[in-house]
């Protein structure tokens, strides 16, 4: 699909839109970054639509499968991208480990209720890259002489309210982001008993690269290299 005036002059912030669909290509593996590089460079020197069109129209827009035209319609936040991992089918309900361990991480989908149990060993939930079943989820994690750990992105919306007997359960110091009000809701909840159940607010790789990568971007717009 094309631009009905190719001809158009492209602004400083269609051309900066057309940048995060390059920048979150890289993240999932559509792009080398030897072409991640090239393509941004001429992002940042396009001049019209029809200049901009080609650098991305093999690409799908952030949070949506459609092209150039709709990439280039304002967004705000991370809203799209939490509505396409909110209402999958759930693969995982609870996890369980005796004199071992367990992990969830990576492209998973947490079920509304999620039941994490330990004793004599140890378990990883990482949600920085999960769908979810519902917008509101609960996480019991219940760990005796062990321990569980949640890692969960910054703009997560997270309610710990679990109890320590002997041991701990809470949550570190979020950073400087905030939680989505478009985010799903997950409350953790359970003990721990002479054990630690710990939630540590994470970026994962893949976003701290798109950080990086805006920080170029933005270098480049200050200096007026990328024109």
């Amino acid at each position: 699909m094309t631009s009905e005036l190719p001809e158009m002059r492209a602004s400083d912030a269609e051309r900066e839109r057309v940048a995060e669909i390059l920048r979150e290509a890289l993240a999932e593996g559509r792009l080398e970054m030897e072409e991640f590089e090239q393509r941004l460079d001429g992002a940042y020197k396009a001049r019209t639509h029809g200049e901009l069109e080609p650098l991305v129209r093999d690409l799908p827009a952030v949070g949506t499968p459609a092209a150039v035209p709709d990439a280039v319609r304002p967004r705000t936040g991370s809203a799209a991208r939490w509505a396409d991992r909110v209402g999958k089918p759930a693969t995982s309900g609870g996890a369980f480990a005796f004199w071992g361990g367990f992990r969830r991480r990576g492209n998973w989908t947490v079920g509304r209720v999620f039941t994490a149990f330990a004793m004599w060993g140890g378990g990883e939930i990482d949600l920085r890259e999960a769908d979810f079943e519902d917008r509101e989820v609960v996480i019991r994690c219940f760990t005796i002489m062990g321990g569980i750990h949640v890692t969960v992105p910054p703009d997560l919306n997270v309610d710990v309210r679990g109890v320590g007997i002997m041991g701990g359960f809470g949550e570190d110091a979020r950073d400087e982001s905030v939680p989505s009000p478009d985010a799903p809701r997950v409350r953790i909840t359970g003990f721990a008993l002479m054990g630690g159940v710990g939630v540590e607010h994470k970026r994962s790789k893949a976003e701290k690269r798109r950080l990086r990568e805006a920080e170029r971007a933005r270098g480049r717009l200050e200096k007026g290299d990328g024109r």
